[in-house]
């Protein structure tokens, strides 16, 4: 089965939940800067949870299915639709042949991940799918698709499950969906583990890290995400050897302005780290766009371990519960 790229959109790569294993060796582990929504999605089609999928930034593109597809989308909004009809997020979507896909205005957030059932056929490069674009490695040819592009999908574990009744709309969408409690918090604000230097920071910088907001300048990409607000300032110059740098890490230059380290992130760091964002709030950030605010909330090592273990511990029933549907249909 194959997928023909109409319009590629403005960023659109193949991830999946990235290269591990190699950062001792100055592998970058890019991956999906949402692995929830990757997750989501690859769960709805069948797929393994680490199945590459598209990962669609702000500016969605289009697609045409050139046979008979289910396929998943979650993340941010970005208005799909499916031969101009409006595609529900979260569910599992039957596609009929020559259907097109395309996305519109931003409702929320900024990244969507369109999984199919299949998975995405790209040579895996050092035991993943995902794409790392400054050195042109993974994916689809090491970059992001463009137009005129054909992607190549396995053969899907539900394919003779797709119905053979459809409207004019080209699709058909289970009634169905994944609960909005595994991908919406009421509270926006990130929860965070005090860094290890930390206690270097002056009291007043440490104060304004969690009482004063920061927004995501336009400086911001895969690799990391630059924040302004609250100038931080150490209480006296500190030499620091780089040491190893996380997904969520938040390190402060000499500039006061916080980086927070993402996907595409480099493996070390010499930079004071004043804080690390807990492992189950990374896909909120991942999902801010320019221009928006931030706030961080401090939590301890023992409750960011509880916060992840209750999110693993529900993806658990979650599997189950979407593999009965799957077997029932």
């Amino acid at each position: 089965m194959t997928l023909s790229i109409i319009k590629p959109g403005l960023l659109t790569t193949i991830q999946d939940l990235g290269r591990s294993g190699f950062q001792k060796h100055g592998v970058i582990m890019s991956g999906a800067m949402d692995s929830r929504s990757l997750r989501l999605a690859n769960l709805l089609v069948g797929n393994e949870e680490s199945e590459a999928a598209l990962e669609i930034t702000l500016v969605g593109p289009s697609i045409k299915f050139e046979q008979d597809a289910l396929i998943a989308i979650a993340g941010g909004d970005l208005s799909p639709s499916i031969n101009q009809h409006p595609v529900p997020m979260y569910r599992q979507i039957y596609v009929r042949k020559n259907s097109v896909l395309s996305f519109g205005p931003v409702k929320s957030g900024c990244r969507s991940y369109l999984a199919v059932s299949g998975g995405f056929l790209v040579e895996k490069v050092l035991g993943s799918k995902s794409t790392y674009l400054r050195a042109n490695l993974g994916g689809y040819k090491g970059r992001p698709i463009q137009t005129g592009d054909v992607l190549a999908v396995g053969e899907g574990l539900l394919k003779d499950q797709i119905r053979k009744e459809d409207g004019p709309s080209g699709f058909i969408a289970n009634q169905w969906a994944i609960s909005t409690r595994f991908y919406k918090r009421k509270d926006p604000t990130i929860r965070v583990i005090a860094g290890p230097h930390f206690e270097q920071f002056s009291e007043c910088s440490q104060k304004a890290f969690f009482q004063q907001p920061f927004r995501v300048t336009p400086k911001s990409d895969r690799m990391g995400y630059r924040l302004s607000g609250a100038s931080l300032t150490l209480k006296k110059p500190l030499e620091l050897v780089s040491e190893a740098v996380h997904f969520g890490t938040i390190q402060v230059p000499p500039d006061g302005n916080p980086i927070v380290l993402l996907a595409d992130r480099q493996t070390i760091g010499g930079y004071p780290k004043m804080a690390q964002i807990v492992a189950v709030d990374i896909p909120v950030v991942a999902q801010l766009k320019p221009g928006e605010k931030i706030t961080f909330k401090q939590v301890s090592i023992d409750e960011a371990e509880q916060l992840l273990l209750k999110f693993e511990n529900e993806m658990k029933e979650l599997r189950a519960g979407i593999l009965i549907k799957h077997l029932i249909q």
